[in-house]
C-alpha cells in the first residue's frame, strides 16, 4: 500500500469515525448538568431590567491634614496613638458587655449577685495590668469608646453591672482625675478628631 494511499484510508477513518464520537458523547453528557461559570450575586429590578446588587465596603476618604503649628501636628498624632492604644480595649468591652447581658438575664437577682462579683474578679485578674499603664488622656478617650462601642456611657455599664452606689463611687474617683464616666461620645463635635483617628485604625492606614 502506498504512502498516500495509507493517508487518504486514514483520513476516511477519522471522518467516519469523528461524528460517532459526537454522538456517543452528546449521548453521555445529554442529562448532565455543565458546571456554571460565575459568581452568584443577588439582583434588583431597575426600569424593567434585572441587573446585579453587589454592597461594597465603605470606604473613608480624608484630606490630608494642615496644620498651624508644631503644636497641632504633635496633638493630632498623639491622639492617634492613644486611639490605637485603648481602641481594642473599647471592642473587647462592648463583647465582654454583650456577653455579660446574655448571661444575666437567665440568672435570678441572687445568681446576678455572685456572677457579677465574680465577673469582676475575671476582668481585674486579666486586664488590670495593663489598664493601670494607660495615661489620664487614654483612660478619658477609653470611656468615650466604651459609650461608641456599648451605646452605654461607664457610669450606666457599672450601674448596670453592681449597682447605683458602686457607679456613684467610681464617679468620684473618674472627676478626682478631671474626667467623668458619664462622658458621651460626640463623633462630630468635640471628639471629631477620636473619630478620624478610628477611621484610620480600621482601614489600617496607622
Amino acid at each position: 500500500m502506498y504512502p498516500n494511499h495509507q493517508m487518504s484510508t486514514r483520513i476516511l477513518i477519522f471522518l467516519f469515525l469523528f461524528p460517532c464520537l459526537c454522538i456517543a458523547q452528546g449521548n453521555v453528557t445529554k442529562g448532565l448538568e455543565l458546571p456554571v461559570v460565575g459568581v452568584a450575586v443577588r439582583t434588583t429590578v431597575y426600569e424593567g431590567d434585572t441587573i446585579p446588587f453587589v454592597s461594597l465596603p465603605v470606604i473613608n476618604c480624608y484630606a490630608d491634614r494642615v496644620f498651624k503649628n508644631k503644636r497641632q501636628q504633635v496633638a493630632w498624632d498623639r491622639t492617634k496613638y492613644n486611639v490605637k492604644k485603648v481602641y481594642p480595649y473599647a471592642i473587647l468591652a462592648a463583647a465582654k458587655l454583650k456577653e455579660y447581658d446574655r448571661i444575666l438575664s437567665m440568672m435570678s437577682e441572687s445568681e446576678r449577685a455572685k456572677y457579677t462579683k465574680l465577673a469582676e474578679k475575671q476582668l481585674q485578674d486579666e486586664f488590670s495590668a495593663e489598664l493601670k499603664k494607660l495615661s489620664v488622656n487614654q483612660g478619658r478617650i477609653l470611656i468615650k469608646l466604651i459609650d461608641r462601642e456599648t451605646g452605654k456611657t461607664t457610669y450606666n455599664v457599672v450601674k448596670d453591672m453592681r449597682g447605683s452606689f458602686s457607679a456613684f463611687m467610681w464617679q468620684g474617683v473618674a472627676l478626682m482625675f478631671n474626667s467623668s464616666l458619664k462622658t458621651e461620645y460626640d463623633p462630630t463635635g468635640d471628639d471629631k478628631a477620636i473619630e478620624e483617628a478610628i477611621k484610620l485604625v480600621e482601614n489600617g492606614d496607622f
